[in-house]
């Protein structure tokens, strides 16, 4: 029942994105698929998705490079207070104010056109989904048997290439859901995003949020099913690889 509960939501956006008509009702009129035609011929939908696909991967790549060793750092050398370096919850306007002023700040100091670059919102994003990546890498190495890694420095290993033979074997399932949610989290932001997000330049999220100005039909409706299927699609081809429930 109370999958059920949880999952109700995600049916109904899904029912809804087959209406006939452009008002919701119900009873509804009949079922469509015109809402995915419309969403397809709509050039803000479609760059909006492509630059968040983009920026998602980017800053998913750039995470794990700086959220990996951070990671180690954290595992291997403990000190008093490293649980409240990276929150996981953040609320999203106060982060998008402060990154605004901050890029305010630079332009103003360096010159350099920070205010509404695609660098700055990728700097953005790839601040959001370190904390995932560090967290969930972090868990992966406190199940690991330091044993195992000794046992390979003492066969002649230094730590470079036991690192890159036994440690990140052990940890993969730890770092593929680390990529995982850091993608969810970069794909799906809005409210930083809005801040930050430079002139004629939309992800998706924002694309949704302007077309709700204007108009209620089910064309909204359909681009949550894609991005529905989309994360679906990702996280089972991931578990069919990686046992993501051991780490999450």
């Amino acid at each position: 029942m109370t999958l059920v509960y949880i999952l109700m939501p995600l049916l109904f956006v899904t029912w809804l994105a087959f209406f006939r008509q452009e008002i919701p009702s119900f009873p509804p009129e009949g079922y469509s698929l015109r809402w995915f035609q419309a969403l397809a011929d709509n050039d803000r939908f479609v760059s909006g998705f492509l630059l968040s696909l983009q920026i998602a991967l980017i800053a998913t790549a750039i995470g794990l490079l700086l959220g990996l060793p951070a990671a180690l750092c954290l595992a291997r050398f403990p000190f008093r207070g490293r649980e409240l370096l990276l929150p996981l919850v953040v609320p999203g306007i106060v982060l998008g104010i402060a990154l605004y002023l901050a890029h305010v700040e630079v332009e103003l100091a360096t010159g350099l056109p920070v205010v509404g670059s695609l660098a700055g919102l990728m700097a953005g994003h790839v601040l959001i989904v370190i904390p995932w990546t560090v967290r969930l890498v972090a868990a992966s190495l406190a199940g690991l048997d330091r044993a195992v890694e000794e046992a390979a420095q003492s066969l002649g290993a230094n730590r470079l290439r036991t690192f890159w033979r036994v440690t990140l074997p052990a940890i993969r399932p730890g770092v593929v859901a680390a990529a995982l949610f850091a993608f969810v989290a970069s794909f799906g932001n809005l409210e930083m995003s809005l801040f930050i997000v430079g002139p004629g330049r939309t992800t998706l999220p924002i694309a949704i949020l302007q077309y709700l100005e204007w108009k209620i039909d089910p064309t909204i409706a359909a681009v949550s099913v894609l991005q529905i299927i989309l994360i679906g699609a990702a996280m089972l081809v991931t578990d069919r690889f990686v046992r993501i429930s051991r780490v999450v």
